[in-house]
């Protein structure tokens, strides 16, 4: 009988550290999915803000696409459309995208080789 009692509980004791590693393993892999990820998003965004400069094109959260005339510590205003009287302030964080003048001058110029290299084929 006390043979049998203790592999019962040795047992026991086994699946005890089974489901205790099972949990710290579904949080690992939470971690790794979930968190990890959203924190680099994070990173990449704080990153591209810190770039934010005058005279940049935004594209903001809500789809309008401006160009910053202003930035104060956390709101910029932003001009939209060829009407000079639309300026708006809005928050940093309302910015998704950040388009500099030169990336879309570097754009247009490979834009501009493809379709030489096209036509001369």
């Amino acid at each position: 009988m006390l043979l049998a009692s203790s592999s019962t509980a040795g047992g026991f004791a086994a699946s005890n550290w089974f489901s205790v590693l099972w949990i710290v393993g579904l949080f690992a892999v939470m971690y790794f999915l979930m968190i990890r990820p959203q924190r680099q998003e994070q990173k990449q965004k704080s990153a591209m803000m810190s770039t934010l400069a005058v005279g940049d094109t935004v594209l903001t959260s809500s789809g309008f696409y401006g160009v910053v005339i202003d930035i104060q510590d956390d709101t910029v205003i932003v001009e939209f459309g060829s009407n000079r009287n639309c300026r708006i302030p809005m928050q940093k964080a309302a910015i998704a995208q950040i388009e500099k003048p030169e990336d879309a001058v570097k754009e247009q110029e490979k834009d501009k080789d493809k379709k030489s290299k096209e036509d001369k084929k």
